[in-house]
């Protein structure tokens, strides 16, 4: 806690002001003083207190009016507010709170209760900055693993296609005057190289970070063209189930970022299944489930997708790190950056998705997205 806070008392009333000032100044606290509204809000944005005691019944600008100002600056929203009150109902006492005060004193003041008011508001406000703190240090770490697996994935995956490239291309010289191994040499080479190309062009895909333009688009055709897209740009011969008995002819998306994602999530459920497993016998289903509106007001509905497999479901090793970059398992499922990318396209269309096993076998995929 701050030893030396800055208190700002606003009170039209001098003989308040200074029994206030008196009593918080020999508690080593700085006092600044402001007799009406526009004096108050001149010193919350130059000093930037610690605390504010704000009298609500005052001339011209009211406690209740400059204590809506100070919220709806971000330099100062954050500040904790003590409303100093001579109403003792509890509407007043209830209005005084929703306008955005902390906590209330009423009149005639008690110089220790407010002292210990105080004190409250300001360790509530020190836990509230060390919880923030520790949480951008946490983000912090995050990102730097984050970026570290990246950059190790990267260089491993590179250093591997780099090598099948030399090897080959040392073949390829050292058998210049046989035209088949060559051939098969280059072949295998160019087959390095695309991969090389795919890891490229996917770091590329998870820079961008703006919001995706989105259209209104029959929901029905959007899920059958991202499971023809899907069929298409993984060369597999999958049946796709698709349950939609919710009646919704529409969202609000992006054709070809939801194809691009959900079609990541469709090729970990057709790989989820083993090697040995016919193509007609990975069943994979999609279920459209639209949840209740949300109470919430500025919650927009979200709609709910699941992508159901009967494979041989999600590793514990890799249940809480299916989203990172290169996490990999016996599984198939979070290899490479597939699942890291499929969630950030989500994210920037206003949705999510999350994995979790099914029982007796299989994983579900759960994407979230905006009905509109």
């Amino acid at each position: 806690m701050n030893k030396n806070p800055k208190i700002l008392v606003v009170d039209d009333q001098p003989v308040n002001v200074k029994l206030l000032e008196f009593k918080l100044s020999r508690e080593g606290m700085t006092v600044l003083i402001a007799y009406n509204g526009k004096e108050a809000l001149e010193l919350v944005r130059s000093e930037l207190p610690d605390i504010i005691l704000l009298d609500i019944m005052m001339p011209d600008l009211d406690g209740m009016e400059v204590c809506r100002q100070i919220r709806e600056d971000n330099a100062t929203r954050d500040i904790p507010i003590i409303f100093i009150t001579a109403k003792s109902s509890k509407e007043g006492k209830i209005a005084g709170l929703k306008a955005g005060a902390d906590d209330y004193i009423t009149k005639p003041i008690d110089l220790d209760e407010t002292l210990a008011r105080i004190n409250t508001q300001l360790r509530i406000r020190d836990n509230h900055r060390l919880n923030l703190d520790l949480q951008n240090r946490l983000s912090e770490m995050r990102q730097n693993v984050t970026v570290g697996a990246i950059t190790q994935g990267i260089a491993h995956n590179l250093n591997n296609l780099l090598g099948v490239v030399i090897g080959y291309l040392d073949l390829t010289k050292s058998a210049y005057n046989q035209p088949d191994k060559v051939l098969r040499s280059c072949g295998l080479m160019d087959q390095a190289l695309k991969r090389m190309t795919r890891i490229i062009h996917q770091l590329t895909t998870l820079s961008h970070n703006e919001t995706l333009r989105t259209t209104p688009i029959p929901l029905q055709t959007l899920l059958e063209s991202t499971v023809n897209r899907f069929q298409q740009d993984y060369h597999v011969i999958a049946t796709v189930e698709i349950n939609n008995p919710t009646g919704l002819s529409s969202i609000h998306s992006n054709a070809e970022t939801f194809e691009d994602a959900v079609g990541r999530l469709l090729i970990n459920a057709f790989e989820s299944y083993p090697p040995e497993t016919e193509a007609k016998d990975r069943k994979i289903q999609i279920n459209v489930v639209t949840p209740p509106p949300s109470t919430i007001p500025g919650i927009t509905t979200k709609l709910l997708i699941t992508i159901d497999d009967e494979g041989k479901g999600l590793d514990s090793s890799v249940e809480l790190h299916a989203f990172e970059p290169f996490v990999s398992s016996d599984t198939a499922v979070g290899r490479g950056l597939g699942l890291t990318i499929a969630r950030h396209h989500l994210r920037r269309l206003g949705g999510d998705v999350i994995l979790e096993r099914r029982k007796p076998k299989g994983t579900r995929a759960t994407v979230y997205h905006p009905i509109r």
